[in-house]
């Protein structure tokens, strides 16, 4: 005698039934837990600006968020794991804007490479303080506070914004070492360009800082194009 398995849409729905809703109760809870996470993670970013991180206390935290610190340790083990839950919607936002970036049809892989990279850039242009929220646990080179996961965590979502860009690179016939390369210096230059037109310095050299990258993406694009012809 043959089987006969049930439909896959027939066992999504038996498993829908059989995994119990949440209740009104659950669902008022899980929204109340998740508004408080906010709040303690907005009182967070406010006192991580003005203080930094070294200066910031939970103390500090709770008393801006109207907590006790005790209450702080429900959501949160640690000041930094604010910051890496910070930082890691930081750079959800960022992967969403280089996605969502889009090119003409005509274009071609050039139009890709110019798209997502200038998104990348205009993230942190028009964000500054998503840029300062990268920088301060570091103290010379080296990452403060952040477990070893988690750093390799963020570092991951960081890298995934990169990656269209050095997907189209490779496409136009760049070999993959060649553009890694290319993508660790474009984030070196975007980098370093946005921390002297944040702070201001940037002025001494009577410089633009959409202007320089841009200057500095059609040298890539460029370099780029040199091989599509090779």
């Amino acid at each position: 005698m043959t089987n006969i398995s049930p439909p896959p849409s027939k066992l999504r729905s038996q498993a829908a039934l059989s995994t119990p809703a949440e209740t009104p109760r659950a669902a008022r809870k899980r929204v109340m837990t998740d508004a408080r996470r906010a709040l303690v993670l907005d009182a967070a970013r406010a006192v991580f600006f003005e203080l930094g991180i070294e200066k910031t206390s939970i103390r500090e935290i709770a008393q801006r968020a109207g907590y006790t610190p005790g209450a702080i340790y429900s959501y949160f083990p640690s000041k930094e794991a604010m910051y890496g839950a910070l930082l890691s919607e930081s750079l959800e936002r960022l992967n969403e804007e280089v996605a969502s970036a889009r090119t003409r049809i005509d274009s071609g892989l050039e139009g890709v490479v110019r798209a997502k990279a200038s998104a990348f850039f205009d993230f942190y242009r028009r964000n500054p303080r998503d840029l300062d929220l990268g920088f301060y646990l570091f103290q010379g080179m080296q990452p403060r506070g952040l477990t070893r996961s988690l750093n390799e965590s963020l570092n991951s979502r960081l890298r995934d914004a990169l990656r269209p860009t050095q997907d189209a690179l490779c496409a136009m016939g760049m070999s993959e070492q060649l553009a890694l390369a290319e993508i660790t210096a474009l984030f070196a230059h975007t980098v370093g360009i946005l921390m002297l037109s944040h702070t201001g310095r940037i002025r001494m050299f009577k410089q633009a800082s959409e202007a320089l990258f841009s200057a500095y993406l059609d040298q890539l694009v460029g370099r780029a194009a040199a091989h599509m012809q090779n």
